[in-house]
């Protein structure tokens, strides 16, 4: 390779000017371009390299790809595209994905809690429960398994997979939603710990007693928060030191919880044949708690005297035989029956119903005789076994759920999978199906192996305050304890593990600003802030200290993640996504949809008022990444769902014209650019958001002269400049730069095509062409008056805004003053449609509108001020009414020399052989010899003459013809002497003169009334039919808008655009 060939290679070059794109592929580093050029074969192409690799060197790249860095940057965003080599992944579906998720969902609930959800739900309602939630989750997974295996997915897992599916807003809400629902479920394994602690291995290290049988509860609240804040202390300590700790610990964590399950299988078994001895004290029908006492009977013989027992002394005032003792206790005998009879013993029957129950109500045995006595002591300090909460089917759903969270654990560990597209479905599907089967099949076998009252003892108080599902086990409770304690231990290390990962993922995706902070962390990546914000929303969990109550919070938090998932599917799937090509087959989009539904209803079958805080909770994240969040594109589904819907509703649109209630300005506006491609007129963008406030189409176009390709960067230049100042004055729409080898057709191109099917403009918006008498300005009098014909042409309204640089900016206020609207020819009703526009917006909200139009000789003024203050009460417009009197008088002196000085001017630019410098000087000369007779004495008392002194209000045969002669009278003499001092006059266009004469009196009447206007609207006359009259039209406009400060010109479409019907 040759020296120029070695620069070339080393300088970037960029093709033919078109800006490099990023490579769509993962570890895109820039490759070594060295041998990119050899050989003769591929010089065709060789200028395209650049940009477009060859075939091969990028299926080597693709073949070489090893991983990406677990956790944290997401392979778009990482611009460095540096990776650190990382050692290729060995993990397969048992190890990787199949144990991790059996681990992640069996776990605190099903040692803690499901015995007690059969007891108080019965065995068909736990397992109408059970099968919902599970699922939930296997809809979840499948929906999870097609996302997964469309594409690599990185670390960050369900975060990941939601946020470039569904977006960055989605993502962020539900990411953070997932975050929450992770730390929650550190918070709810850690009071598991704490109970399973200081109710079954170690009750005496408790550090709060309870003094009577009232305050349990209450003492057992205030230990767990004391020890679970130290416990999150501790492990917080543990994860920061050494995370590689906590991951060479998972694999004991997760031989505790099989070898509990197996436990409990061998136990079940084993009662078929020799149940455990487990006998439960019954009073009548009530269950009695054993912790306050050894024999279960009011009297024991001893050496042939008959004395009471502890529970005697329990019940009864003393020890006598002939002590007070409670009714109830001495109407009813004292039984005592086996707490597992075992799976031969037909137990089923009776568990198959609920027994839901008040808070502090006493657990009973259904079928057990009992007599009702009078309940004059109070129950509360009996050792009876107490429900702790009120039961009812929804809330056992809320309890529930969390223990078949934990599916995403393999998609979370998808960088350590040899082949995650198959190892992800596979393993979570297979660990669902699993813990199915263990749930439900754990149900039935408690509730054929367990007594009802038993299952109802939350904490076995009636079995000695043994772990009940430690009653059934084999070959002893403690082995479930033990298994139990560590499993839940593990677990809580796992979330405090897990859950600052996430936060760090969605902080360094740069998508919520205020969490960036989150992102840092130690030298080697750990996320230092991220577990301290961990341990502290831990740590509200902990105050609130019942395991029943963290639970509910921590399932609305999953079932949020799990129900966008599932919609993030159906989106993909319903739009047919190119890109949307799953390895996993078995997923449709009923089955996603089915699935986002089943969470929605979960949600607000567990608590509807907890789901609403965690909807709000997301409405808010996505709001505020939606206003402050940075713009990231992922290709995301949600972005497709737009244009797929933009699609429906332009295709809609199409049918037919708005109907006229509707119908509101869709702006076309016009832009000037000067030679850096900067806005010349900034004013005319604040006054199209003034008057559009965001409402409706808005498409701002400019057109640049030359050819497309010469002319490509400066297009991309002036449109980023449009569409910065169009964020600046808050202009809401699109922009469109036309490149046309001349103004004139690129502006022609503009409004014939700019916009798209049933969403195109109906208005035009341009500035007025303050130096159209300089003809070498590119936007010349011709370009505009062929503008005008063009918009009367395609039926579209026209306003051209005059002294647009004074118009006010987006921050002005009109405290005061007026906005006149001169209405003097009706076209569609558009100037009674732009003042209210205008005063939706705070710039002129406090202008008062008001209409002028103009009565001729033969009106009755009058009653055109009555039907035109009707017709606005009709319009439901408020607006003073002026009706402005024209009398007709003879066209005075000023008229023909404008006339006169218009046409002269006309010729001279007609003769277009003569140089620029010549024309310029005879336009001087011309002008010279025009001045003195302008400003004679008798054209000064004519130009006075042509402004009425006083408006009269009706017009009679008398007043007009004395008005007629008054003014025939003090200009006759005055005409005379002009007429034969400028004979050129007689031979003036009659048609110009007129006109003239017309711009002229109405200048002065509309001078006269809204000099002092804010704002003036004004009908603006069409251009003459015969194009030789063009420039002479201009002329007309200036002399009909002189002396006015802010001037909108108007000119209707012709069709109706206001209505006064409902």
């Amino acid at each position: 390779m040759n020296e120029q060939d070695n620069e070339e290679s080393g300088q970037n070059p960029t093709g033919d000017g078109i800006a490099r794109e990023s490579s769509p592929f993962i570890n895109s580093a820039e490759m070594d371009r060295g041998n990119m050029y050899e050989g003769k074969n591929m010089a065709l192409f060789e200028e395209e390299m650049d940009s477009n690799p060859m075939v091969s060197s990028l299926l080597n790249k693709l073949a070489n790809y090893t991983n990406l860095t677990q956790g944290v940057v997401e392979h778009e965003a990482d611009e460095d595209t540096k990776r650190k080599e990382v050692k290729v992944p060995r993990m397969g579906t048992f190890i990787g994905v199949y144990l991790p998720c059996l681990q992640n969902i069996l776990g605190v609930i099903l040692f803690l809690r499901l015995t007690w959800i059969v007891g108080t739900a019965g065995v068909l309602e736990s397992f109408i429960i059970v099968f919902m939630c599970c699922a939930c989750t296997m809809l979840t997974a499948i929906s999870m398994s097609a996302i997964a295996t469309n594409g690599v997915v990185p670390a960050g897992g369900s975060y990941y997979m939601i946020s470039r599916s569904l977006g960055p807003e989605f993502g962020g809400a539900v990411g953070l939603c997932f975050y929450l629902g992770t730390t929650f479920a550190g918070a709810m394994y850690i009071l598991g710990t704490i109970e399973i602690l200081l109710t079954y291995i170690s009750p005496s290290a408790a550090i709060f007693k309870a003094e009577d049988g009232g305050e349990e509860t209450e003492a057992m609240l205030n230990n767990m928060r004391v020890y679970g804040t130290c416990i999150i202390i501790l492990m917080a300590v543990v994860v920061f030191v050494g995370v590689k700790y906590v991951n060479k610990l998972a694999l004991v964590f997760l031989a505790c919880v099989i070898l509990s399950i197996i436990a409990i299988y061998a136990g079940v078994i084993k009662t078929a044949f020799d149940p455990p001895d487990f006998p439960i004290c019954l009073l009548g029908n009530r269950t009695l708690s054993k912790r306050s006492f050894d024999i279960c009977a009011k009297f024991t013989e001893s050496n042939n005297e008959t004395k009471t027992t502890t529970l005697w002394r329990l019940f009864c005032s003393s020890s006598l035989h002939n002590a007070t003792c409670d009714d109830y206790f001495s109407l009813n005998n004292v039984t005592e029956i086996q707490g597992i009879p075992g799976i031969m013993s037909g137990v089923l029957i009776d568990n198959l119903w609920s027994a839901y129950s008040e808070k502090g109500s006493i657990v009973e045995k259904k079928d057990q005789p009992s007599v009702s006595g009078s309940e004059d002591m109070k129950i509360g300090g009996r050792p009876y076994v107490f429900t702790d909460i009120m039961t009812y089917f929804t809330m056992l759903v809320g309890i529930y759920f969390p223990s078949v969270t934990g599916i995403m654990a393999g998609s979370n560990r998808s960088g350590d999978l040899k082949d995650a597209q198959k190892s992800i479905p596979t393993g979570t599907i297979l660990a669902i199906s699993t813990t199915s089967f263990i749930y439900l099949s754990c149900i039935v076998l408690f509730g054929a192996c367990i007594e009802g009252v038993i299952l109802r003892d939350k904490f076995g108080e009636a079995v000695n305050g043994n772990l009940v599902v430690g009653t059934l086990a084999w070959p002893s409770p403690w082995v479930i304890v033990i298994g139990s304690f560590f499993s839940t231990c593990g677990a809580g290390l796992q979330s405090l593990t897990g859950a600052p990962r996430l936060l760090q993922a969605i902080a360094r995706d740069g998508i919520v600003p205020f969490i960036q902070v989150f992102g840092h962390g130690k030298a080697n990546g750990e996320p230092t802030w991220a577990l301290l914000l961990t341990a502290g929303i831990c740590e509200i969990g902990i105050l609130i200290a019942s395991l029943d109550s963290v639970a509910p919070i921590l399932s609305m938090f999953f079932l949020m993640c799990y129900m966008f998932v599932n919609l993030a599917c159906a989106v993909q799937t319903l739009l047919r996504t190119p890109n949307w090509r799953p390895r996993f087959k078995y997923y449709h989009w009923t089955l996603s949809f089915l699935g986002m539904s089943l969470c929605l209803a979960l949600m607000f079958i567990c608590s509807w008022y907890y789901a609403l805080i965690a909807m709000l909770i997301a409405g808010c994240i996505y709001k505020y990444i939606e206003y402050r969040g940075a713009e990231k594109e992922w290709g995301d589904g949600i972005r497709g769902l737009s244009l797929n819907a933009a699609r429906y509703a332009l295709l809609r649109v199409e049918d037919g014209p708005p109907h006229t209630k509707n119908w509101r300005p869709q702006l076309l506006v016009l832009l000037n650019l000067d030679c850096e491609q900067l806005v010349k007129h900034p004013r005319l963008l604040s006054f199209t958001s003034q008057l559009k406030a965001g409402k409706g189409l808005t498409i701002v176009g400019s057109v640049l002269q030359g050819t497309y390709l010469d002319k490509c960067t400066e297009t991309q230049k002036a449109e980023e400049n449009v569409k910065a100042l169009m964020a600046v004055e808050k202009t809401k729409g699109f922009c469109q730069i036309v490149v046309s080898p001349s103004f004139r057709d690129g502006i022609s191109h503009l409004i014939q095509s700019a916009g798209l099917g049933g969403m195109k403009h109906n208005t035009v918006l341009m500035a007025w062409p303050q130096s159209w008498k300089r003809t070498e300005n590119h936007f010349s009098w011709k370009n505009f008056v062929d503008t005008v014909r063009e918009t009367t042409a395609a039926q579209q309204a026209l306003l051209v805004a005059k002294n647009i640089d004074l118009f006010p900016t987006n921050q002005e206020r009109f405290t005061e003053g007026n906005i006149d609207v001169w209405w003097i020819v009706h076209d569609g009703g558009m100037l009674m449609l732009l003042p209210f526009l205008l005063r939706q917006h705070k710039v002129w909200r406090k202008c008062k509108m008001r209409i002028f139009t103009v009565a001729q000789m033969d009106d009755n003024s009058i009653q055109m001020k009555k039907d035109l203050q009707m017709f606005l009460y009709h319009l439901r417009l408020n607006a003073e009414v002026e009706v402005v009197e024209m009398f007709e008088n003879d066209i005075s002196a000023f008229t023909y020399e404008k006339t006169l000085m218009m046409e002269q001017r006309s010729q001279m630019l007609k003769q277009m052989q003569l140089s620029k410098n010549e024309r310029e000087r005879e336009a001087q000369l011309i002008h010279d010899r025009n001045t003195a007779s302008h400003l004679t004495p008798a054209v000064k008392a004519s130009v006075a003459a042509s402004v009425p002194e006083k408006v009269q209000m009706t017009w009679t045969k008398e007043k007009f013809v004395a008005e007629k002669h008054k003014n025939k009278d003090t200009n006759v003499s005055g005409f005379k002497d002009i007429f034969n001092m400028k004979p050129e006059w007689g031979n003036l266009n009659q048609s110009n003169v007129r006109r003239m004469h017309t711009a002229v009196k109405l200048n002065g009447v509309v001078l006269n009334k809204s000099q002092h206007a804010q704002l003036v609207l004004l009908n603006m006359p069409g251009p003459p039919k015969n194009r030789k009259g063009d420039e002479n039209y201009m002329e007309f406009l200036e002399v009909l808008t002189e002396g006015l400060d802010r001037v909108l010109l108007v000119r209707g479409s012709g069709r109706e655009v206001i209505t006064i019907y409902s």
